[in-house]
């Protein structure tokens, strides 16, 4: 077997699982989870409908590159949405299975494990991070290097404290903007930071932008192609981007999304991913087409999750170090704001006495540079309707009065 393998550790929702074992929800209430990240707006009908209609397409083997049509819809998109010329259809965007997919076997296509000079190959991460990229890592032959969250900065991973020995190892760096879980987005000045070091130190950025279209400001987030126009890198050189329809359009079952960027990075991906086998149906290009060239249905969901988070987070805010992030649909709250206690312990009690589920922030991080910056927080996942997110939200207010209430009434 791949020794690669293991090195994984166990998905969060695994630990989760653990964590849980030996506990019984609460039966007065009915169970609620803001644990993971999966739409549950309903799919619009036009996309369903769309499916139906081009199901001929299941009997001819689809094209890795996919369609010129689907292709086009992508690079218009892009073109709308930053507010930059289209990229060539044929050479800088590629079709993908979702975001997901794409962004583990880009490191099995930019990483060189012979190319160890300086040493092993490093991918480095943000932290906390998508656990995608330590796996893609691993399993590419490279480290994962961990670039901790700075709070100061809005929770941009603070690449100052990085040296320059761990630089020069390394090959790929994943960045999420708007980030998961901390709803972050990056500046133009973090881009310039990427780019001055892409350029000094030769490594390939990779762009996780699944949640760029869930924002709460008036004007949408700086994404990274667009950030690379302004600064007159025109090529894109050593830069791809990946987004997907999954929560843009409420479809994370049709896996349908691209990258987009370096033509050269596009040519060998498109060669990689022949022999990977990695192909989308005809039937899910023919509704990604639709879905991508229709606008109204994204804002319609964006409204959607605005109305969520503006009741939400004030109700929040009584008992939980918590703000509006930038974008995504994931709360980031420290959780000791009224008493001292673990984001592992917070998360188990408050399954067992009240029957909502959230995640541990230590499971979406890693121990790195002396710290866990996961640790006493959670992730809230506030996908479903507002009525069960303003439930959840007033059971977990409930919660942290009386764990408080406990608190001031143990003798110290």
């Amino acid at each position: 077997m791949n020794p690669f393998l293991q090195k994984l550790q166990p998905y969060p929702f695994e630990k989760l699982k653990r964590l849980f074992a030996d506990v019984k929800p609460n039966p007065s209430y009915k169970a609620i989870s803001l644990g993971i990240g999966e739409p549950k707006h309903p799919t619009p009908a036009f996309i369903r409908q769309a499916v139906t209609d081009h199901l001929d397409g299941l009997s001819a083997y689809p094209s890795t590159a996919g369609s010129d049509a689907l292709r086009l819809s992508i690079a218009q998109w892009l073109a709308r949405r930053y507010d930059i010329p289209a990229l060539d259809a044929a050479s800088q965007i590629l079709p993908v299975n979702g975001s997901r997919e794409a962004l583990f076997a880009l490191a099995q296509t930019v990483i060189d494990p012979s190319n160890n000079e300086h040493g092993k190959p490093i991918i480095l991460c943000p932290n906390p991070f998508y656990q995608i990229y330590e796996g893609a890592a691993y399993l590419a032959g490279a480290e994962p290097y961990f670039a901790n969250a700075d709070p100061a900065r809005n929770f941009a991973p603070d690449y100052n404290s990085i040296p320059d020995e761990i630089w020069k190892r390394v090959q790929l760096l994943y960045i999420c903007s708007p980030g998961n879980p901390t709803g972050a987005v990056l500046t133009m000045h973090d881009w310039k930071e990427l780019f001055d070091l892409s350029d000094k130190y030769g490594f390939v950025i990779a762009a996780d932008e699944c949640y760029s279209e869930i924002y709460f400001k008036p004007e949408a987030p700086l994404g990274s192609l667009q950030a690379a126009r302004a600064f007159g890198r025109t090529d894109y050189r050593r830069l791809i981007t990946l987004s997907s329809l999954s929560k843009r359009s409420n479809v994370p079952g049709m896996r349908s999304g691209f990258v987009a960027g370096d033509a050269e990075i596009i040519k060998n991906f498109l060669l990689y991913r022949t022999y990977h086998g990695s192909a989308m149906s005809p039937s899910i290009q023919s509704a990604s087409i639709l879905a991508w060239n229709d606008e109204a249905h994204a804002q319609e969901n964006r409204e959607q999750y605005c109305q969520k988070f503006a009741q939400v987070t004030p109700l929040l805010q009584e008992v939980l170090d918590v703000n509006l992030p930038d974008a995504a649909f994931y709360l980031w709250a420290k959780v000791d704001k009224l008493i001292a206690i673990s984001d592992t312990d917070f998360a188990k009690r408050l399954y067992q006495e009240y029957n909502v589920t959230v995640l541990p922030g230590s499971y979406l991080a890693r121990d790195a540079h002396g710290i866990n910056p996961g640790q006493n927080r959670i992730r809230m996942a506030l996908v479903a309707e507002v009525e069960e997110c303003m439930e959840a939200a007033q059971r977990i207010v409930a919660f942290t009065k009386k764990l408080a209430a406990e608190s001031s009434q143990t003798p110290s």
